[in-house]
């Protein structure tokens, strides 16, 4: 992708905006950055020249953000802090004889990735990884990411999917809920306590229940959340019967903090996959995590 430099302001400049718009005043702002208030003045006029636009009201002895610097102010905010957590990835790398950035399903990396990154670096001591956070595909030429941990269907753009393992998720309850509300078939839960539905898969009951040969006429009524995660802390304290993947609930089960209530689990149609960018199918350090991921879980993929 070639950039227009016309269009690139200087990164102190932006800077400077920030801080100017977060103290409604050129001579905090000036005092901050150990400039002069001139020359703060002098980048923000020459900051609304580039954009076109007037990004500061200049009223009595402040100044305020007009509409389109209001609108413009996450965006340098947003920009700066990428620009800082490039900075410090990169120090970090150098540190390092080698660097792995991964990007992971939220509740899959905290929950089951966590507890067993010891181990990969226990193999790999050189390593420095980078672990981050996202919920959806995304551009591998927008992110800097060497792999991804998917949920879903095997489709991403200029990148390859390589199975890892299918999901099966079961119902579990608290034993205090358990105990209160005994149940011996499906059909009852529904009737016996709150079901905790994923506002993702509002259709997760439902199927299982079908799975089951249980009949309910309310599959859909209970409390709804966002993120396992929530679901997950929902059920340990007690406000109903979750539907949840195995993998997110091994320590509560061992534990005994949640008890699997029917051994008859759901596959869903979707299944977990590591992602690699198509530019980076050669990197050796990739090749690794994906042979060690594979040995965490119960099936055997092929590898890549």
């Amino acid at each position: 992708m070639k950039l227009s430099r016309r269009l690139i302001p200087d990164i102190d400049i932006l800077q400077t905006f920030e801080c100017a718009a977060r103290h409604g005043s050129f001579t905090q702002a000036a005092r901050e950055l150990n400039l002069t208030q001139s020359a703060v003045s002098r980048q923000m006029s020459e900051l609304e020249g580039q954009i076109g636009v007037l990004l500061f009201e200049r009223i009595r002895q402040r100044v305020v953000l007009s509409d389109a610097g209001q609108k413009f102010l996450p965006e340098v905010r947003r920009l700066l802090g990428l620009t800082e957590e490039t900075m410090l990835r990169a120090m970090a790398a150098s540190q390092s004889a080698s660097s792995l950035n991964i990007a992971t399903l939220p509740t899959f990396g905290s929950r089951w990735l966590m507890p067993r990154l010891p181990d990969f670096l226990r193999r790999h001591p050189e390593m420095a990884l980078s672990v981050a956070s996202r919920s959806e595909p995304f551009d591998f030429e927008e992110e800097p990411f060497d792999l991804a941990i998917h949920y879903g269907q095997p489709v991403w753009a200029h990148a390859t999917c390589t199975y890892l393992c299918s999901e099966l998720i079961v119902p579990v309850g608290s034993p205090e809920l358990c105990a209160a509300n005994p149940v011996k078939t499906p059909a009852e839960l529904a009737s016996s306590a709150p079901l905790l539905h994923l506002s993702t898969r509002p259709k997760a009951w439902a199927s299982w229940f079908e799975t089951v040969q249980a009949e309910i006429a309310t599959p859909y009524k209970g409390h709804r959340f966002e993120h396992f995660s929530m679901v997950i802390e929902a059920a340990l304290a007690g406000l109903g019967f979750a539907l949840l993947p195995r993998y997110l609930i091994e320590q509560e089960v061992a534990s005994g903090r949640l008890l699997v209530l029917f051994e008859q689990p759901l596959q869903t149609e979707n299944s977990y996959y590591l992602v690699v960018p198509d530019h980076k199918k050669e990197n050796v350090l990739a090749q690794s995590f994906f042979t060690w991921i594979a040995d965490q879980v119960t099936e055997r993929p092929t590898r890549p």
